[in-house]
């Protein structure tokens, strides 16, 4: 059997086209794997589990469908959806994992990521990221409505445009050394992860040794999927 890991699908209103093909995925090929990792970013934006949009029921539907059938299936917050919560796991049957985790790929000891901690040389979204994992700050944004929250996100994912817009390639990819310092602090020699919408295999060294870092790309334009099985991982492109 096989594993599948796929990342950024980023569900929301402005690609509806994405959501189509995201279920007819977890109804297709996703059935008969022996598993499914979303390594974050699943949805464009998550402002709660009690604010859950028109456009993200079909795709919660179709999770929900695959996890009766048997599949398990993990997510992993990501930039964009950090604040999906066990009412969430509750609605699709899904379980949320810990952001980094190593699991035990047939036998092969791997890191995952959601991949944003790595891009360390954009100093000013880890800053906004570190206030926005804050529980404070996510017990004040939660106490406000849905209407507002909505506004909020809006807000903040226009600035990030912005900004995104003023930066090199370079800042907003991972930097090589946290790559190697992650992996060697969890004694790993393959890492997969997302955000950076990059698809790639990456053969490094790490403590002397040949590594691999596997990087997911988005469902924008790659619609991008890792499958893993005992002889390997391979990284390909649905359609």
């Amino acid at each position: 059997m096989t594993t599948l890991f796929i990342a950024d699908i980023h569900l929301g209103n402005e690609h509806p086209e994405i959501s189509q093909r995201f279920c007819d995925f977890l109804r297709s090929e996703a059935r008969s794997a022996e598993a499914l990792y979303i390594l974050g970013d699943l949805f464009e934006v998550w402002i709660g589990d009690d604010g859950m949009q028109p456009e993200h029921e079909a795709a919660i539907a179709a999770l929900r469908e695959l996890t009766v059938s048997g599949v398990p299936v993990y997510v992993m917050h990501g930039n964009r959806d950090f604040l999906l919560g066990k009412e969430f796991e509750a609605m699709s049957g899904c379980k949320l994992i810990d952001d980094p985790i190593v699991i035990n790929l047939y036998g092969r000891p791997t890191l995952l990521m959601h991949g944003d901690t790595l891009c360390t040389d954009d100093h000013d979204y880890l800053q906004f990221r570190t206030q926005t994992r804050n529980s404070q700050w996510q017990q004040q944004f939660l106490s406000q409505s849905v209407e507002q929250r909505v506004a909020i996100a809006r807000h903040y994912r226009e600035e990030s445009r912005k900004r995104s817009q003023g930066k090199s390639q370079e800042i907003m990819d991972v930097n090589s050394e946290a790559v190697i310092d992650i992996m060697e602090r969890y004694g790993v020699a393959r890492l997969i992860h997302g955000h950076t919408h990059r698809p790639a295999v990456h053969d490094i060294e790490v403590d002397l040794h040949p590594a691999q870092r596997i990087v997911l790309g988005d469902w924008y334009e790659q619609m991008s999927v890792l499958r893993c099985d005992e002889s390997g991982c391979r990284l390909s492109n649905i359609g």
